[in-house]
């Protein structure tokens, strides 16, 4: 995958410092070993840079998390319900969720990979 092309396809990841090449490197590498480029045929770029863009997010809300104090790493799900005093949000966390995504669920980059992998035949990780 190159960098330059994953920066023009996703916008939001062009900030180098916030998003530097070595981390979109390593998820690279990865997404290139788990997706399975006979299987994707024309849509394996796609699918690496979907992929890239879920980790790289994931990452990215961790980093957050620990210059903010909190443990990086830690995950949760999209927000159902949240009160502040008498003011109560809740949010419709199944409509916008692929069934049996598990983890991909977590980024709307993870819910386009699992969705395109679902419609190639060759679910969400291939080795």
């Amino acid at each position: 995958m190159d960098i330059a092309q994953f920066r023009l396809d996703f916008p939001e990841f062009s900030d180098s410092v916030r998003y530097p090449d070595s981390q979109i490197t390593f998820y690279s590498t990865i997404a290139e070993t788990m997706t399975n480029a006979d299987k994707w045929k024309t849509l394996w770029l796609q699918g690496v840079e979907l992929y890239v863009a879920h980790e790289i997010t994931l990452a990215a809300q961790s980093s957050q998390a620990g210059q903010n104090g909190s443990v990086p790493g830690q995950q949760g799900g999209p927000i159902n319900s949240k009160a502040v005093g008498s003011v109560n949000v809740g949010y419709d966390t199944v409509t916008g969720s692929e069934k049996n995504a598990g983890w991909w669920n977590l980024t709307s980059y993870g819910k386009q990979y699992f969705r395109l992998s679902r419609m190639i035949g060759v679910g969400a990780v291939q080795l």
